[in-house]
């Protein structure tokens, strides 16, 4: 084929040399359409290759399958808010669930949408990078937990500190007065628009907030005001990753900032470096007294870093980067699952009514949940679980993999540089996995009981192997809690309006439409 072409082009070429030398002719015109409508199937045969233009040099037509998308573009043209159901019917159409590659715009990729190609991309060695997406790579400053480079003594260093100081099962416990304060919060707040239709996400956005930064940082000075900064840039962050940037899809332009993204990213991080420095510097004043005062009044991650033994302490310039992460990945997913389970509490009432006598029976009406009551409530479990499977928060994992040397993934060879995801929201709805997939039934997790922290991958919204989400334990006991409050307090109707559960991918996989319904206070039950 690379003969034909370059025979055409000599030809092409040929006939232009002729006409600098003498008059075009017609004869010359009828030669080259010739040529150039003899060439166009070598140049689309070179282009429309399984898995598109970027795959071009790599393909094998009898293992690699995939769609070929638009010459140069790829399937980028075809990735709208639904990608990840987009790309679960493409591969089901193309009988590529297994592993199905597609290009955007210059960047090879593959996804899994099976547990078992899924695990060797999340748990294989040759993945444990990040894919280079400029703006995500510049927020997180290049160092925080979930971009560093793998393998190297920074990193591992970085996964101990969260293993042993920032999630360990003792700092949780420390953090449940928090965690029981906040929902106080927005138990009150919920009674106080009782008279008329609650907008949750309002509350349940606010309270998320509230628990992240207080969870990261403490009482800090500053207040209301800071609180106000840090939402705006976390916010401003949001909208800086959703961002369309060429340069993630061509990165042969990376000198070009078309739409200003990388710009505005490195605008923001000095903010960031300016804001959060000053937090650390302040704290570390209060450092100085005896450790005890640390200890007992401050149980927050930035307090966990500056205790930590003085062979492990980190500088400034690699705390900002973890805190920040911490604030950036953990300030909207407890509240989109939540809002998520809450608009099935009322689109299920025999399932909320179910949940509510599991409580009752455990908990009773006199005294509040407690983290060590959702042990003893298999159901409430359940329902999370389930809800997990229909609605992932982060249905394409949120962070894809990259191969860091040529690989083979289910005897399919992979190129050092291939982005590779895993369609969690396809493998959470496949027929030949779940026993009615579409339907919400809480029951199939108390029939079969199936583990969501990364070790079934039927289930692995959090992720799973060496990149597997460091906070994935804190999130889920604060969904658990909260939830297991909502219930034991109100009881969640319906309005007039009926609850749309249509999606909306951004950052996180969102309701498009926000729940609204109306709530009635349940009797006998303790004050907030």
């Amino acid at each position: 084929m690379k003969f034909s072409i370059q025979a055409n082009l000599s030809f092409l070429v040929l006939l232009c040399v002729i006409n600098l030398q003498s008059p075009w002719t017609h004869t010359t015109t009828h030669l080259l359409l010739i040529s150039l409508v003899s060439l166009l199937p070598f140049v689309l045969r070179y282009w429309l290759v399984p898995g598109g233009f970027a795959w071009r040099n790599y393909y094998d037509p009898t293992k690699l399958h995939g769609p070929s998308g638009w010459p140069v573009l790829g399937t980028l043209p075809e990735m709208g808010s639904l990608a990840h159901r987009k790309l679960a019917n493409t591969a089901v159409r193309m009988g590529a669930t297994r592993l199905m590659a597609f290009s955007l715009g210059t960047v090879p990729v593959v996804i899994s949408s099976h547990p078992d190609t899924a695990k060797q991309i999340l748990s294989g060695p040759a993945f444990s990078d990040r894919p280079i997406k400029i703006s995500a790579r510049v927020l997180m400053f290049e160092r925080a937990i979930g971009f560093a480079p793998s393998g190297g003594t920074y990193w591992r260093h970085l996964r101990r500190i969260a293993a042993l100081h920032m999630f360990s099962p003792r700092k949780l416990s420390e953090l449940e007065p928090l965690r029981q304060r906040i929902a106080d919060e927005m138990i009150v707040g919920i009674e106080a628009r009782r008279g008329g239709a609650v907008v949750l996400k309002e509350v349940l956005q606010k309270g998320s907030l509230d628990n992240v930064l207080e969870s990261v940082f403490g009482n800090v000075e500053g207040g209301l005001e800071l609180r106000e900064e840090l939402g705006s840039m976390v916010k401003e962050g949001f909208e800086l990753i959703e961002k369309f940037n060429m340069e993630d899809y061509f990165p042969a332009v990376k000198f070009l900032d078309f739409l200003g993204v990388k710009r505005r990213c490195f605008k923001l991080t000095e903010k960031v470096n300016i804001v959060l420095g000053r937090i650390i510097k302040e704290r570390r004043k209060i450092a100085v007294g005896p450790e005890s005062t640390i200890k007992e009044n401050h149980r927050d991650f930035l307090s966990a870093l500056l205790s930590l033994p003085e062979h492990e302490q980190l500088r400034e310039s690699d705390m900002v980067p973890i805190l920040w992460e911490m604030v950036f990945r953990g300030a909207d997913t407890v509240a989109i699952l939540l809002e998520w389970i809450m608009a099935r509490m009322v689109l299920h009432p025999e399932i909320q009514s179910k949940a509510q006598q599991e409580l009752d029976a455990e908990v009773g009406r006199g005294r509040q949940v407690q983290d060590s009551d959702i042990l003893n409530l298999p159901y409430l479990q359940a329902i999370v679980k389930e809800v997990l499977r229909l609605h992932p928060p982060g249905p394409l994992l949120s962070w894809a993999r990259l191969a860091i040397h040529d690989v083979h993934v289910d005897k399919t060879f992979i190129p050092a540089g291939t982005t590779a995801m895993v369609n969690m929201w396809a493998i959470t709805h496949d027929p030949s996995l779940w026993a009615d997939p579409w339907e919400f039934k809480p029951e199939r997790f108390i029939e079969v009981d199936i583990s969501i922290m990364g070790s079934d991958l039927r289930l692995a919204p959090f992720g799973s192997g060496r990149r597997v989400c460091p906070g994935k334990a804190l999130g889920l006991t604060t969904v658990q809690l909260w939830l297991a409050r909502f219930l034991h307090q109100f009881e969640w109707l319906p309005t007039d309006q009926s609850v749309n559960l249509s999606e909306r991918l951004k950052l996180s996989m969102e309701m498009k439409r926000p729940l609204i319904c109306y709530v009635a206070e349940r009797a006998n039950l303790p004050t907030p």
